[in-house]
């Protein structure tokens, strides 16, 4: 038996893996990635290192969340090092703690190497600091869709009225009903609001608006998106500078990875 580590690939630009989160991919015998994962960081792995996809989209599973607790628990058992890649930071939102979960139960050993989340990569890509001393002194990192059997209303409630800045992933299907949300439990219908795809990577497109017109703003945009509201979307005019970069312009820091 061997041990498996979960990891956080980051947010999408293939620079903000962990240097931690490298070595796992560099020294794993299997990896099982998500559909987030920046495909670059797979070029890391060795020649003879199994790759298998998890991807899940939108009503579009590859492998349902039992079968790949299954195959960590199968490739540690045969005595392999495992790398379970995740988009993001596995513990939010991530569902690496069911995974760590199977495994503990199985007696099977596993490390956790935290990865950047996309709640606080994505607004920092767009020049939205999602904390700032004028604006805002609390985040709330919620999910756009629900658990089921819990009171929705009361959830909404409570969340739009004790935090300042709400960063929403999942939420670009139901941007209508979060915003009908955000106004009957408290927030102006001016609230500043963002959109951030694909944040991080070259294909990142940032919207913003207010909460009362942002869906009609925002109809092209699609997941994987962050939704960002608050007061601190308004320092994205004067803050956003990965946006405004040189297309062509090198990373000096890009020789870490490759």
């Amino acid at each position: 038996m061997s041990k498996v580590f979960i990891v956080g690939a980051g947010p999408g630009d293939v620079d903000l893996i962990t240097v931690k989160g490298l070595k796992a991919i560099q020294q794993a015998d299997v990896i099982l990635y998500d559909r987030l994962v920046n495909q670059e960081l797979l070029d890391e792995a060795g020649e003879r290192t199994e790759l298998v996809y998890c991807g899940k989209s939108p009503n579009n599973h590859s492998l349902s969340q039992t079968s790949i607790n299954g195959l960590l628990c199968k490739f540690a058992l045969q005595g392999k090092t495992v790398t379970r890649l995740k988009g993001g930071d596995p513990f939010v939102f991530g569902r690496g703690g069911e995974e760590a979960e199977a495994l503990s139960k199985r007696g099977i050993p596993y490390e956790v190497v935290p990865g950047i989340t996309s709640g606080i990569a994505a607004p920092a890509y767009a020049g939205i600091p999602v904390t700032h001393r004028d604006y805002s002194s609390s985040v709330a990192f919620i999910s756009g869709v629900s658990k089921l059997g819990i009171d929705e209303e009361d959830y909404w409630e409570s969340v739009v009225k004790s935090m300042d800045t709400l960063c929403i992933y999942m939420g670009v299907k139901k941007l209508p009903d979060i915003c009908e949300r955000l106004i009957r439990h408290g927030r102006s219908a001016d609230t500043p609001i963002a959109l951030v795809q694909w944040g991080t990577t070259e294909h990142q497109q940032t919207v913003t608006g207010t909460v009362s017109n942002i869906v009609e703003k925002a109809k092209d945009i699609a997941n994987p998106s962050m939704i960002v509201v608050g007061e601190v979307v308004k320092l994205r005019d004067s803050l956003q500078w990965f946006e405004s970069l040189p297309q062509q312009e090198e990373n000096p820091f890009h020789q870490v990875v490759g």
